[in-house]
């Protein structure tokens, strides 16, 4: 389901994809506020525009490449020419797998993102966990760019589980290792 808002958007993307490779570079772009613009993304990960879900896979993943969260902790959709706010549940992207490359300090942790993109869990792509502030809920997230988190689905984060370890120096503190650094989960007991 697109209307004007989001087929302006996608063209002037399409049309400023000719001076760059891959993603688009954002943090060049400074436009006017543009407004509100009714897209929502859901703490499943599901893109809604004025309520329903976006009609097709492709326009979310475009959009994703646009997104980012500044200074004032709101999240935008941004263009060059545009700039439009948006609203977004929990993490506004969602990592559904956990690939495990190697084993102990030098393995690495792959996460795929319902976007497409893989990451690889280290210094770029740092893993934290954090709760909720309503519950103790483990809220475990991978920083992804441009101030935007990937949230860990539960399964994801299950699997990452059978990878937990004690830290060499302090057993009571437990964690996962991915190309060459610990990352702290939290305490035994």
């Amino acid at each position: 389901m697109a209307n004007d808002e989001t087929q302006r958007i996608e063209e002037q993307l399409k049309a400023a994809r000719s001076a760059f490779d891959g993603r688009p570079p954002i943090e060049k772009w400074d436009p006017e506020f543009s407004g509100d613009i009714d897209i929502h993304i859901q703490r499943d990960g599901t893109w809604l525009f004025k309520g329903n879900p976006l009609a097709r896979e492709a326009m979310m993943r475009l959009f994703s490449t646009i997104l980012r969260r500044e200074a004032d902790g709101e999240y935008y959709l941004v263009t060059p020419v545009e700039k439009w706010r948006l609203t977004v549940e929990d993490a506004p992207l969602v990592a559904h797998s956990l690939e495990v490359q190697g084993e102990g300090q030098s393995q690495q942790l792959l996460l795929t993102l319902n976007t497409g993109e893989t990451l690889l869990v280290g210094k770029q792509h740092p893993l934290r966990v954090e709760t909720y502030p309503e519950s103790d809920e483990p809220r475990p997230l991978v920083s992804v760019m441009h101030g935007l988190d990937a949230r860990l689905v539960t399964a994801a984060y299950y699997d990452l589980a059978e990878y937990v370890t004690p830290k060499p120096g302090d057993e009571s503190l437990l964690g996962v290792w991915s190309d060459g650094n610990f990352y702290e989960l939290g305490r035994e007991g």
